[in-house]
């Protein structure tokens, strides 16, 4: 069976979202409130080494999905489309502007405020992205 380049899109836009929402769920309910766990002396090096490593697993998943949002827009329309590339650029923003600046502030040692701040944050992006994963399974269910 041959797929059409708006099936192949659809599809990989909705294997990018799930598995960011399975990565934010995850996060969100298991590993940032870990961080409180790993105590003072080693948290400085155990944060940049955890934002090293999560970069490497998040980057190329999370610029896939915005990209293929974008593309989604453009070859389909509509306001799931609009909704759907909206909540990414939301995302995004929230990444940059409170995710990245409270890890980097946590890299120089633990800091129950900020730490509390990052988990607090991160549920705005955790319903973001599930919001979006509903997005994609309904775009990917009517093109059906």
């Amino acid at each position: 069976m041959k797929l059409e380049i708006n099936t192949m899109v659809l599809l990989g836009h909705l294997a990018a979202t799930l598995f960011m929402v399975g990565v934010i769920w995850f996060v969100q309910v298991v590993h940032y409130p870990l961080f409180a766990k790993v105590g003072a002396t080693r948290f400085a090096a155990y944060e940049r080494e955890h934002v090293r490593r999560t970069g490497w697993v998040l980057l190329v998943p999370m610029t896939l999905e915005l990209a293929l949002s974008v593309w989604v827009v453009v070859i389909l329309g509509g306001w799931m489309a609009w909704t759907g590339v909206g909540l990414a650029a939301l995302i995004w923003l929230m990444t940059w502007a409170v995710q990245v600046p409270a890890h980097r502030r946590l890299e120089s040692g633990f800091d129950p405020m900020a730490c509390r701040r990052l988990v607090r944050s991160n549920w705005a992006r955790t319903i973001a992205w599930t919001l979006r994963g509903g997005v994609a399974l309904a775009m990917t269910s009517a093109m059906s």
